[in-house]
């Protein structure tokens, strides 16, 4: 009689849930078992009503440009929940000289989609913006090996367009080192576009003329969608698809290994209990036919130490950085700035002590009281990471006198929120795709493994639906 398939999915966060989903989905006979360390699932997403204030601790949006956590939301039946930004205000500000300017419309990340918004904005001087211009002229650059951020803007575009736009734009995105971060893992579209049409500038141009451009800067506001209640409302929806039984929390997963001549292919160690304190958990050994780790490559690599040394040696090479997130609701009275944006990034070059902030009760409804603002302040990230981990009242205090500076924030704050992700964030350095190429090889080399997550192939939640997706269908296609 052959046993019914048994499939250890690790990880409660939106990787490990979308996968449990698609397995379910797909083998309806196998028991599919989801084991999370916490006492929560969800992972980083995690939304928080605070009077009628809504705060999301991680991401607040992700992007329709990528189909895979919109598709994920239409299966579910929550399209119907999706709110877009706001119509107004879709812009960004950057900081130059303590003041705010407006990213100049149309550009975005990289892409300068008119020439009168450049040629007006104070962000850049005369020399910036004739060395933007002859990006036209610039030749292709001749080697097709991965590239920096630093380097290949610089090299395009000049120093000052690189500080001034293009770096707090994406620093505000990956939270990274500029000098370090790979083109080929995050931007390869603007590499394309250089190898296709020897300039980006050309390239942007040409794609203007062929399709209508939504008005904007900065990020491409009309793409991004959230659930009109939080992103906690992606996660309670694909919760509820499971079935009962599924989820175990506050369930540590080690020992994970390998029984080449057992019923089942892997065993490990689950124990059951708090996190913080070993007094009264219970241990246990449980056996699987396939397991999928969800988890960073940071919390996979120990687990495989046994199991496969090499894979975990490769997994341990990615690189993470701490990003703090302090959200306060403040009355908008209290506010000097008219907010007639969606936030603002600073450039490293101005020497503040915060990435960015998001205006969130101005970039989607429902977010604030009417007479109140609810923002968002980044602190950290791969250039500044001490301040990431700073005392709360530190950090607060940093935030308080930013603001101050930055748009006219008098205070108090009716409420202070901190979100700490302390080596939480992937860092997609120079040579970051051979990584991912080596690690994926070596887990196709494991049979009745698979890998999800957001370390290898993309950091948003699209792409952390697509890596469920497909650790689902390596699982499908094994044999019972």
């Amino acid at each position: 009689m052959v046993s019914q398939r048994r499939i250890a999915v690790i990880g409660g966060g939106i990787s490990g849930l979308a996968c449990a989903y698609y397995l379910q989905q797909q083998l309806p006979l196998a028991e599919v078992k989801l084991f999370e360390a916490s006492s929560r699932i969800g992972g980083v997403l995690r939304t928080e009503r605070v009077g009628d204030y809504l705060v999301e601790h991680a991401a607040d949006m992700f992007t329709t440009k990528d189909p895979w956590a919109l598709d994920l939301c239409r299966e579910l039946g929550l399209e119907s929940e999706l709110i877009e930004t706001n119509q107004a205000n879709r812009h960004a500000f950057i900081v130059r000289r303590g003041k705010l300017h407006r990213v100049p419309e149309g550009f975005q990340l990289m892409s300068p989609t008119a020439a009168w918004p450049i040629i007006r904005t104070p962000l850049l001087s005369i020399a910036g913006k004739l060395r933007m211009a002859w990006e036209t002229f610039v030749p292709r650059r001749a080697e097709t090996t991965d590239e920096s951020l630093a380097s290949f803007a610089r090299r395009r575009f000049g120093s000052e367009v690189f500080e001034q736009l293009i770096q707090p734009l994406i620093g505000g995105i990956y939270t990274a080192d500029p000098e370090r971060l790979s083109m080929l893992a995050t931007m390869p579209q603007f590499v394309m576009m250089e190898q296709k049409f020897g300039s980006v500038v050309r390239a942007t141009l040409l794609r203007k003329s062929g399709e209508k451009q939504a008005a904007g800067s900065g990020a491409r506001y009309g793409l991004f969608l959230a659930p009109r209640d939080g992103m906690q409302r992606l996660i309670e929806a694909v919760a509820a698809k499971l079935l009962p039984g599924t989820i175990e929390l506050d369930t540590r997963v080690d020992q994970l290994e390998s029984v080449p001549l057992g019923e089942r292919k892997w065993k490990f160690r689950a124990t059951r209990g708090s996190t913080d304190s070993s007094a009264g958990n219970s241990s246990r050994e449980e056996w699987f036919d396939d397991v999928v780790i969800a988890l960073s490559a940071r919390g996979a690599h120990p687990l495989l130490a046994t199991a496969a040394p090499d894979l975990a040696a490769k997994l341990s090479q990615v690189e993470f950085a701490s990003c703090s997130v302090v959200v306060m609701g403040v009355k908008r009275k209290d506010i000097a700035h008219p907010l007639n944006g969606f936030g603002l990034v600073c450039p490293a070059r101005e020497g503040r002590k915060i990435i960015a902030a998001s205006f969130a009760s101005v970039k989607y409804p429902g977010r604030a009281p009417d007479d109140s603002v609810l923002i968002r302040t980044f602190v950290g990230g791969a250039l500044q990471p001490e301040l990431a981990r700073l005392p709360d009242a530190a950090l607060e205090s940093l935030v308080d006198q930013e603001l101050r500076e930055l748009i006219g924030y008098r205070g108090p704050a009716e409420f202070t929120r901190i979100c700490r992700w302390l080596d939480a964030m992937p860092q997609y350095h120079v040579g970051h795709l051979d990584l991912a190429k080596e690690i994926e090889t070596l887990v196709g080399s494991l049979p009745r493994l698979a890998l999800a997550g957001n370390s290898l192939r993309g950091v948003g939640i699209p792409f952390c639906v697509r890596s469920a997706k497909l650790a689902a269908e390596r699982i499908v296609q094994m044999k019972a």
